[in-house]
């Protein structure tokens, strides 16, 4: 089995790389640009641990070139596509929109492009809960009204579900979004809420707690994430017998289905790592919602997707990895 996956040095897309190319089932092709953004240290690490498997191998290359990734595509000739290259940050989409435009809908209709030249047998694409925006009801459900993003980045994340459904309709490609819910564990991006916290906490610095410590997120381990990816992407849509014809297109939550309030997060990870933070308490943010939390039916009855990892044990098997990989600066 042949998966090409974007995003190959990103925090979802390493892991996704490092379990396919494990199982020694998968050939494994990994494409990212490696810019700078969210640490090219960081990044280069992780290809340094998956380049330890035999099954992988790593292109570097900018999936918003056309030209470029189409070729890849039609050499590396991938039975399964994964999308997880992306320019990722809801706050930084505020100071560079055009970053978003070039990765997240440019980048997007090439791979689409690419892949309706030479259609592999399903397509996963990387989307995100933050497209529920304004008027999101706990928990939020795919079929919601999702039409009010709240950052940028939400809006060219929303904006790719309705090119996947246009690709799916006017080509026939299996295509299926999945709306990530917080991601967080080893190996995770330093601009994100766990690394972040966890340096604040090891040395004494401030750590920010917007809506005054009471946002509620729906925390999901990254090994949790990468089992509904890999379900999904080996369970392509099929149309049941008698059903009038619709698009090979799905949407589905992969998220934990217990939000957490950012204090709890925070006095969780003060017992693992033995210090108290100095917490700096703030107002709210305009383009964060209040809580986030998936419903996970759709999932679950497509393909048996069930979260297994509590907040305690994820959080506890990071901060294992943050003492033994993050020295301060």
């Amino acid at each position: 089995m042949k998966v090409l996956v974007t995003g190959a040095a990103g925090f979802i897309g390493f892991h996704v790389c490092h379990r396919l190319a494990a199982s020694q089932k998968c050939e494994v092709l990994g494409v990212d640009n490696l810019n700078a953004y969210a640490s090219l240290e960081l990044k280069r690490a992780r290809l340094v641990e998956l380049e330890k498997q035999d099954g992988f191998r790593f292109v570097q290359a900018d999936f918003a070139d056309a030209p470029a990734f189409a070729g890849l595509q039609e050499n590396f000739r991938p039975d399964y596509i994964v999308h997880l290259g992306a320019q990722t940050g809801v706050r930084y989409s505020l100071e560079n929109p055009a970053a978003y435009v070039h990765s997240n809908l440019v980048g997007f209709a090439s791979v689409l492009e690419a892949a309706r030249r030479r259609p592999p047998k399903h397509l996963v694409f990387a989307s995100s809960s933050s497209v529920y925006g304004a008027d999101a009801r706990v928990p939020f459900r795919e079929d919601d009204d999702a039409g009010r993003p709240l950052s940028f980045y939400a809006a060219t994340k929303k904006a790719d579900e309705a090119m996947a459904y246009s690709y799916a309709h006017t080509h026939g490609l299996n295509l299926t979004g999945l709306r990530f819910f917080t991601v967080y564990g080893p190996w995770g991006r330093p601009d994100m809420t766990p690394l972040l916290f966890a340096r604040a906490i090891r040395d004494g610095t401030p750590l920010r707690l917007f809506n005054y410590g009471r946002y509620q997120r729906d925390f999901t381990y990254v090994d949790d994430i990468v089992d509904g990816v890999l379900k999904v992407l080996l369970h392509p849509f099929v149309g049941a017998a008698g059903e009038p014809t619709t698009p090979p297109w799905r949407i589905f939550n992969v998220g934990h289905q217990q939000p957490v309030e950012m204090r709890r997060f925070v006095q969780i990870l003060e017992s693992l790592l033995g210090r108290p933070a100095n917490v700096e308490l703030l107002p709210p943010l305009p383009t964060e919602m209040p809580a986030t939390c998936a419903d996970l039916t759709r999932i679950h009855a497509a393909v048996g997707y069930e979260p297994k990892v509590t907040l305690e044990d994820g959080l506890r098997r990071f901060v294992d990895w943050f003492q033994r990989h993050d020295r301060p600066a």
